[in-house]
């Protein structure tokens, strides 16, 4: 299964960067992933959250190949179990398409246009979390739903 993370901007905190290397290198057992990152724009103070949300969805909308499955992670999404997590992966790698993206938007969201690609909108926590920690989340969420598929201990069923 071939599975991509995009994200806008790089991840800050050195913690943070050193639990996504460590998940990273556990998932090459399980799947070919791949991060992604579309550089960080210096945005003028003078645009609104609005504005820049919508300069960020141009730029994601542009990394989405039309043979990518899109699957936003928002806090308005649906929110899953690690393993209906799980079960959701596995029915994906049935589907034909080529590629499962996920995409973590900027510090404000995602703008309409982005949502309107969006294949599914999955919520990892109702609460707002930081971008740039949802980053470490998602991948060590991704690697427990392999665990769980190939019924290996790190998630205790």
């Amino acid at each position: 299964m071939k599975i991509d993370l995009l994200v806008t901007g790089k991840t800050g905190e050195r913690y943070l960067n050193d639990g996504i290397e460590l998940y990273q290198g556990r998932l090459k057992s399980y799947c070919n992933f791949n991060w992604r990152e579309i550089p960080s724009k210096k945005w003028s103070r003078s645009l609104t959250p609005d504005q820049i949300k919508k300069k960020e969805g141009e730029l994601i909308l542009k990394e989405i190949s039309s043979k990518e499955r899109v699957v936003l992670l928002d806090e308005r999404g649906l929110s899953l179990t690690s393993v209906q997590f799980a079960s959701f992966l596995q029915k994906e790698s049935l589907l034909s398409s080529s590629k499962l993206l996920f995409v973590i938007g900027g510090a404000w969201g995602f703008h309409s246009s982005t949502y309107q690609r969006a294949d599914r909108v999955l919520s990892l926590s109702p609460m707002t979390l930081s971008h740039q920690m949802v980053r470490l989340l998602f991948v060590e969420q991704l690697y427990r739903a392999f665990t769980i598929i190939k019924g290996e201990p790190y998630h205790h069923l």
